[in-house]
């Protein structure tokens, strides 16, 4: 049993060619969506606008919810992530920062990357069993978009 929970709000970030954007933290050897802890009196909107900021180096154009997730930590035993998942699109290319070490476009069907839990067990399956045709039709105000 988890002995805590985390947590998290991450976003979903696809490119036209149907792949989706993953992070690796400094010192850490599994990929993830970004995102990252919401803080107390935050919401999750919130967090993910000043997580994206800080981890890509830009801002949110769109975002919309997807749902709650539940996974293990990938880098805290013992621990669950509880994760508020947003499909998001940005207002410009990303840029790893903060405690960014990496950024990569990743097919959904990719196999060789290490994923974290919630990636592999959750966003993945979520892209899969969607499609990207109906998963691009999910409720975002496409005239915002730059990019």
């Amino acid at each position: 049993m988890a002995s805590r929970t985390i947590r998290i709000a991450a976003a979903i970030i696809m490119d036209g060619a149907g792949r989706t954007l993953l992070a690796r933290k400094r010192g850490t050897d599994c990929f993830m969506q970004a995102g990252g802890k919401i803080e107390p009196g935050e919401t999750p909107l919130a967090a993910l606008t000043r997580e994206v900021r800080e981890e890509l180096n830009v801002s949110i154009a769109t975002a919309a919810y997807l749902g709650r997730f539940t996974a293990p930590a990938a880098h805290e035993a013992g621990a669950l992530v509880e994760a508020e998942l947003f499909n998001v699109k940005l207002s410009s290319p990303p840029v790893a920062g903060a405690e960014i070490a990496e950024i990569i476009w990743a097919s959904p069907d990719n196999t060789a990357l290490n994923l974290a839990p919630l990636t592999q067990n959750c966003v993945l399956p979520l892209l899969a069993n969607w499609g990207l045709p109906k998963f691009n039709q999910v409720s975002i105000n496409e005239t915002s978009q730059k990019g």
